[in-house]
C-alpha cells in the first residue's frame, strides 16, 4: 500500500467521522437549506459543468470507450436539470432522522420504542456517472450521514467541480464541509484502503460494472449495499393487451440502453407470440436493436418476413448488455417464464404484461426480485421515479435495503428505553 495514499484516506476517514457527528444532530432546516443552495448553484453553473464534463468526455473518447460508457459519462442540460430537480424532491421528503415508533409499555414497566438514526459514514465507489456525486451526496446529507465519494478516473474533473458546489452548499447552511468529501486521486490503491477502513466507514455502496463489484465482494471488510447485474425481464402473458405490450416493451428496451433497469430479455407466451412479436420486433430493428432469439421466436419472426436474427446462446440469457441488443425467448406459459427468470435473472427488476389479475398477482408473489411490475416498463425501477428524490444505488440483496435505496435505506433503527426506576429481578 502506498503510504501517501494510506495517510490521505485515513485523514479523509477521520474528518468524515467527525463530520458525521455534526450531521447526526443537524436540523431538517439546515439540511434542506444546503440542498436548495446546491440546486441553485448547479443551475447557475450549468455552462461550467458542461465545459468541465466535456474534458472528461473527450478523454474517454480518446481512450476508445464505447457508446454506452460515453452516455453514462455525458452531462447534458437535461441531466444537469434533473440533478437539481432531484435535490428539490429530496428537500420535499420527510426527514427520517429522529422518527420514533410508538412507545410500548412492557410487563416490567419500562417503555420501549425505536428511533431512526443515520448509519454514520457512507463510502460510495462509482464509475462513469458524475450525477451520482450529486445524488449520493444529497441522500446522505438529508439522512444525516457523512459521505466519502470515490468516482472513477474518467469523471475526475466533473466530480471535483460538483464536490466544490456541494461543499459551498454545506458551508452556506453552517454544516461541516467535511460531511461530503471526494477522493481526488485516481490511484486504485485508494479504493483498496477505503473498503477496509472499518473504523471510519460504516457501509460501502458500489455503483459500477461487474469487475468493480466482484473486486469489492472479494476484498471489502466494510459491509456493502450492492447489486451485481441488472438482467431485467419482461414477460408478455397470453392475456396481455397487445398495443400495451408493444408500447411498454419498446420503452423498456429502447428508452435508454445503458441503465441497469433496461430490459435485457423478453419472454413471450407462445399463444400470443404471432400477434405481438412481429410488430414489436420491427420496431426494435428499425431502431437498430440486434435480436438474439431462440428457435420458436425465430420461426415466428421468419414466418412474418423478418430476417437478420441471431441465434441466442446460453450466455445471452445470462448477459446484461447495456446496449442495443435484446434476447427473446418464446415460452409455453407463465410457469416457464418464471422458471427462466429464477434461473437467469439477477433479482433486480422483472415485469409482466397481462390483463389477468390472477396471473399478475402470482407473478408479483412468486418472482423474487427487488422490483416486480405489472403492465409497466422496467425503466421505472429508479429512485426518482419511485418518489425517493434520487437513489444512492439499487440493491438486489435482501438484507438491510432492497431495490432503489433512498433515505430510509441510509438509516438504521436503535431501541429507545424509558424507565421510571425499574430494575430487573
Amino acid at each position: 500500500m502506498n503510504q501517501a495514499i494510506k495517510h490521505m484516506m485515513q485523514d479523509i476517514g477521520m474528518r468524515a467521522r467527525e463530520a458525521s457527528r455534526a450531521m447526526a444532530r443537524a436540523s431538517s432546516e439546515q439540511k434542506n437549506q444546503a440542498l436548495l443552495h446546491i440546486a441553485q448553484l448547479i443551475r447557475e453553473r450549468t455552462n461550467d459543468i458542461q465545459k468541465i464534463n466535456q474534458l472528461d468526455v473527450a478523454r474517454a473518447q480518446a481512450n476508445g470507450q464505447d457508446a454506452a460508457f460515453i452516455d453514462r459519462l455525458t452531462m447534458t442540460p437535461k441531466t444537469i436539470e434533473s440533478m437539481a430537480l432531484g435535490l428539490e424532491q429530496i428537500v420535499s421528503l420527510t426527514d427520517p432522522i429522529g422518527q420514533m415508533t410508538p412507545m410500548q409499555v412492557q410487563a416490567s414497566g419500562i417503555e420501549l420504542g425505536q428511533m431512526r438514526v443515520p448509519l454514520g459514514v457512507i463510502g460510495i465507489i462509482y464509475e462513469s456517472r458524475p450525477n451520482v456525486t450529486i445524488d449520493a451526496a444529497a441522500l446522505c446529507l438529508k439522512s444525516g450521514n457523512a459521505v466519502i465519494l470515490r468516482g472513477g478516473s474518467e469523471a475526475i474533473d466533473s466530480n471535483t467541480l460538483l464536490a466544490q458546489l456541494i461543499q459551498e452548499g454545506l458551508d452556506a447552511a453552517h454544516l461541516p464541509m467535511d460531511a461530503v468529501q471526494v477522493v481526488t486521486t485516481t490511484d486504485r490503491a485508494a479504493v483498496g484502503e477505503m473498503i477496509t477502513m472499518t473504523q471510519y466507514i460504516d457501509v460501502i455502496v458500489p455503483r459500477g460494472g461487474k469487475s468493480l463489484i466482484a473486486r469489492l465482494m472479494a476484498e471489502a471488510r466494510v459491509p456493502m449495499i450492492k447489486h451485481l447485474d441488472g438482467i431485467c425481464h419482461t414477460y408478455i402473458d397470453v392475456d396481455a393487451d397487445i398495443a400495451m405490450a408493444i408500447k411498454v416493451c419498446d420503452n423498456a428496451k429502447t428508452q435508454r440502453y445503458a441503465p441497469c433497469n433496461a430490459m435485457e430479455t423478453l419472454l413471450v407466451n407462445a399463444a400470443i407470440a404471432p400477434q405481438v412479436l412481429p410488430q414489436l420486433c420491427r420496431i426494435y430493428q428499425a431502431k437498430g436493436v440486434e435480436l438474439r432469439v431462440d428457435a420458436l421466436t425465430r420461426e415466428t419472426l421468419e414466418t412474418a418476413g423478418l430476417s437478420n436474427l441471431v441465434n441466442a446462446t446460453e450466455e445471452d440469457w445470462q448477459t446484461e448488455y447495456l446496449a442495443p441488443i435484446l434476447s427473446i425467448k418464446t415460452v409455453a406459459d407463465m410457469d416457464e417464464a418464471m422458471a427462466h427468470i429464477e434461473q437467469y435473472g439477477s433479482k433486480h427488476t422483472d415485469a409482466i404484461i397481462t390483463n389477468n389479475a390472477i396471473q399478475a398477482n402470482r407473478f408479483l408473489r412468486e418472482v423474487d426480485s427487488a422490483s416486480v411490475m405489472v403492465n409497466a416498463s422496467t425503466r421505472f425501477a429508479d429512485g426518482f421515479e419511485y418518489g425517493l428524490g434520487a437513489e444512492i444505488g439499487i440493491s438486489n440483496d435482501k438484507l438491510h435495503a432492497r431495490g432503489p435505496v433512498g433515505l430510509d435505506g441510509l438509516t438504521s433503527l436503535k431501541y429507545i428505553v424509558k424507565g421510571h426506576g425499574e430494575i430487573r429481578g
